[in-house]
């Protein structure tokens, strides 16, 4: 198929992409010129690995290319998918604007019969709002709605295995114009799902709730445990062995963050009051979730008390999740924020954040190429990402570099007796600390 993909940031990048290495022809198109000139030139905007190779493959194999014109883009496609970003406004709710902009774009320029499939994460109701629009095109446009649920980190995995593929249609034909297109990606016999827009729309919002819910619900447990003297690890394996409850998302930690998250419990939330229905739930997930990003903060305050200011302290992770260098509403963030208002100087390291970090702190921070670079004469260390390379560390190496042997782990990455055996003070989430 020819396909039209209008977007070039995770979603759109990655979605493309996949679409090409199963055979498609795939035009991505994107107003910033100088992101398209990067990819043109084989470099990616963003890390997510295995991507960049499969980018490479396929634009040697002419599947893929690359482009601001959007007339030209759309002009031979089949299918045109919009992958836009929808923020956050001031309100919580999601910001169409670009959505509106492309559909009107569109309109403008479409030259022939198309389906247009919205990919974005929009508030329900998006769809036919866009139906409208694209109304006044002179030839006849569908509109389906085709949620991505993808991992970052394990993105292109998510796009060719997924659990399920979500579809939501006005006239059964387009549905099975997606279903072909989807073929090869469903050949282990996962579900091709066809339901109205407005559920596919709201699917993505529940599925993302849900997650949410789940981290928030084990990081108040974990809250509790570790005032009540229990471990959350244990409590967490006697509840994720019940098959209704499962372990996935039941890790304790300093908050979730990313793109999809805050982002999408925020919009849930401020659709129901516009409806004026009442969603408890969801406003408590964002509550815990914002106080979670404090609990380094508050474990690192009673730790040096007024000794705080003047300390140098190491933090580990700076992305919101391993294997990414997405910093949008990185716990990381929360708590760098809060050491430096406490006049604590900072040593940081990410394996693939740093630049992203640096666009906004600039020279307030102290970055650093190795993790152990980081912890040179600092008074402790801060773990915010658990990423792979800090999950067995060299602790004798540790207590030589650091001031002070402190650690404060926010992934509990290590068994307490651990860092403590090398005469480390360990404070975790959800744990009794640790006193060498």
């Amino acid at each position: 198929m020819k396909i039209a993909v209008i977007g070039t940031g995770y979603v759109g990048l990655v979605t493309g992409t996949c679409f090409a290495e199963s055979g498609n022809e795939v035009t991505c198109i994107d107003k910033d010129a100088r992101k398209i000139q990067t990819l043109e030139q084989g470099q990616l905007p963003i890390y997510e690995p295995g991507l960049e190779e499969l980018v490479k493959r396929n634009r040697r194999e002419e599947r893929l290319r690359f482009t601001t014109d959007l007339p030209s883009g759309i002009g031979p496609a089949q299918l045109v998918f919009i992958a836009v970003g929808t923020p956050q406004s001031a309100d919580g709710s999601a910001d169409l604007s670009t959505v509106w902009a492309v559909s009107d774009a569109i309109a403008a320029h479409v030259n022939g019969p198309k389906v247009v499939i919205i990919k974005s994460t929009v508030p329900v109701g998006t769809n036919r709002a866009v139906a409208e629009r694209l109304a006044k095109a002179e030839h006849a446009v569908d509109v389906a709605s085709n949620p991505e649920f993808l991992k970052e980190g394990a993105a292109i995995e998510d796009c060719m295995k997924p659990d399920r593929v979500v579809v939501g249609v006005r006239r059964p034909e387009v549905g099975e114009v997606l279903r072909e297109l989807y073929a090869p990606f469903l050949r282990t016999e996962r579900p091709f799902l066809v339901m109205s827009p407005e559920s596919a729309e709201m699917t993505k919002y529940a599925a993302n709730a849900m997650l949410a819910t789940k981290i928030s619900y084990i990081n108040e447990m974990a809250n509790l445990c570790e005032r009540m003297g229990a471990d959350v690890n244990d409590v967490r394996r006697g509840i994720g062995h019940d098959a209704r409850i499962g372990f996935q998302f039941l890790f304790p930690g300093a908050g979730y963050g990313g793109s999809c998250f805050p982002k999408d419990i925020r919009a849930l939330i401020s659709m129901s009051q516009q409806l004026d229905v009442r969603a408890p739930i969801m406003e408590a997930v964002d509550q815990v979730n914002e106080a979670q990003k404090q609990v380094l903060v508050r474990k690192i305050k009673g730790h040096y008390g007024d000794g705080l200011r003047g300390k140098t302290l190491a933090v580990w992770g700076l992305a919101f999740k391993p294997r990414t260098d997405d910093i949008r509403e990185a716990p990381a963030l929360a708590l760098i924020d809060a050491l430096l208002a406490e006049g604590v100087r900072l040593r940081v390291h990410d394996p693939e954040a740093m630049p992203n970090v640096k666009a906004i702190y600039g020279d307030k921070l102290v970055y650093c190429d190795r993790p152990y670079g980081a912890l040179e004469g600092a008074h402790g260390l801060a773990i915010v990402t658990e990423w792979q390379e800090f999950r067995n560390p060299d602790f004798e190496v540790m207590r030589r570099l650091l001031q002070e042997r402190v650690i404060f782990d926010g992934r509990n990455l290590y068994e307490p007796h651990v860092p403590v055996g090398y005469g480390f003070t360990y404070h975790s989430i959800g744990r009794k600390s640790g006193v060498p």
